[in-house]
């Protein structure tokens, strides 16, 4: 079978105008606007805008978005209870993929069979409005505090560092994780996205799509690789010990966490937005450490092994360097990705056809009699 590609490595599955992933070149872009002009003119709720859109926002459309994102910042008692109630040594993740599910229950514009766009709409914007309150009610609540009350002065990323520290975040913080959500916004067929859309091109719904999302990105080889990535600067501990430790893992052929890329051949064109906010965030907090260690193990990579570093290995640093707990690292690439999710969901709708893959059978070839029980 001589169109066999393992993992559909270089299959193109399906068409989308929402991001052009140029991975031999290293550029990003969202509906035709490259991400270092929307990092560089943009908030996160202009990008929202734009992939559920398929363009920018004017300033009437921009507030009456975040008036519609910031008006739904509730949850219902129901979930509320389920999230008090979890294991607070509970991966966030599984508690996020849960309570996704979970809101579906108390939805009563959730259908199956053919879709009502607009309230699939409807839904995915009150998701992105939501996700962030599910991550940061968990938080909460495994310390055994209430959360704050919910704010509508706020933008998505302030009130999110809000919710989970219960104090008006500074200018920079904010900024700081805005761009972080711009830049993990959507990203291409990846593995998650690829997710959501088998899951809605069923004719499932959209809760069930970011379900199927959020447990594609748990995974260490997708968005879990943050995590690993200040679990491996904390495992080294000091910048002297990091060529003897980055050594020992070539000699040993590990993988070194946030280096390389599946699609990018060059650089990931978001790595250098969120190394200048580390860098940033590491001077004013006066602990240099992670991030010098970081660029060390990305310089000794590139002339050892020609590889570069990609995003999650600065948004480890740059979420570290906020307060942010390591375990929800992923959850907020989680509610960052929900805008591209959601999108991508509304986009496989609007012109759908059910994944039905093939496979290369490797199994016997000639068919077998079944030997009775008590002669195997």
């Amino acid at each position: 079978m001589s169109d066999y590609a393992k993992g559909l490595e270089g299959v193109i599955a399906n068409e989308s105008a929402l991001s052009n992933v140029e991975g031999a070149e290293g550029r990003l872009s969202y509906l035709g606007y490259s991400i270092d002009d929307l990092v560089e003119h943009c908030c996160y709720e202009e990008v929202v805008f734009l992939l559920h859109k398929g363009r920018l926002p004017t300033r009437a459309e921009l507030a009456s978005l975040e008036q519609e994102l910031r008006g739904d910042r509730s949850l219902p008692q129901g979930v509320l209870d389920f999230l008090k109630s979890a294991p607070k040594d509970a991966c966030p993740m599984d508690v996020l993929r849960t309570a996704v599910s979970m809101l579906a229950l108390y939805d009563d514009r959730v259908a199956i069979g053919e879709p009502d766009l607009p309230k699939v709409e409807q839904i995915g914007l009150s998701l992105v409005a939501k996700v962030p309150l599910l991550v940061a009610a968990f938080h909460r609540f495994r310390q055994g505090l209430e959360l704050p009350p919910m704010r509508a002065d706020l933008s998505e990323a302030a009130h999110f560092l809000y919710l989970i520290t219960g104090e008006t975040p500074s200018e920079t913080a904010t900024r700081t994780l805005d761009v972080a959500y711009i830049l993990h916004a959507d990203h291409g067929m990846n593995a998650s996205t690829f997710s959501a859309r088998v899951t809605v091109a069923t004719l499932s719904d959209m809760y069930s799509a970011v379900t199927s999302a959020i447990g594609t990105l748990k995974g260490p080889l997708h968005g879990g690789a943050n995590e690993g990535v200040i679990h491996m600067l904390q495992e080294i501990g000091e910048l002297d010990k990091v060529d003897a430790w980055v050594e020992g893992k070539l000699t040993r052929k590990e993988k070194i966490m946030g280096i390389g890329h599946r699609v990018y051949k060059v650089l990931d064109p978001r790595a250098p937005h969120l190394r200048k906010l580390a860098i940033q965030l590491t001077e004013e907090l006066g602990e240099p450490k992670w991030i010098q260690m970081s660029e060390r193990i990305a310089e000794i990579m590139r002339e050892r092994k020609g590889l570069n570093a990609n995003v999650d290995f600065y948004s480890a640093t740059v979420y570290y360097s906020l307060g942010i707990p390591t375990d929800l690292f992923t959850p907020i690439f989680a509610i960052a990705r929900t805008s591209g999710w959601t999108a991508q969901v509304l986009e496989q709708l609007r012109d759908s056809r059910l994944y039905r893959p093939l496979t290369l059978y490797t199994g016997p070839k000639e068919l077998m009699p079944v030997p009775p029980i008590d002669a195997r």
